[in-house]
């Protein structure tokens, strides 16, 4: 019910680091910054399709407190579990596969 609020705060900051940096991104040679982007698009496209598949279950809700186990007494604590067991994997294999994948594309520039 909250696995993709992990995802999601890593897209916002990977967004704010490359918005201040981009200069620096774009002229880098440096696999991982020059691929910056990738992961960026990745971790939104992910965090959005998981908050479409929340909504779907009824796991998220357009009113107040919007998560259903907020609903429950203990709720809260659920939540930080699912975020720590299922959110931080989550985003942690996200970023090896995108980290693999970066340095296996290696562009060849000159």
């Amino acid at each position: 019910m909250s696995c993709f609020i992990v995802p999601l705060v890593q897209a916002i900051a990977t967004s704010a680091y490359r918005k201040a940096n981009s200069g620096k991104v774009a002229a880098s040679k440096a696999p991982l910054m020059h691929n910056l982007p990738a992961l960026e698009k990745m971790l939104w496209g992910g965090s959005i399709m998981l908050i479409v598949d929340h909504i779907i279950n009824g796991e998220l809700t357009w009113r107040f407190p919007f998560f259903t186990a907020l609903d429950q007494v203990g709720g809260g604590a659920v939540m930080l579990r699912e975020m720590l067991t299922v959110g931080v994997p989550m985003s942690l294999v996200l970023t090896a596969v995108w980290a693999v994948w970066a340095f296996v594309r290696k562009p060849s520039l000159t």
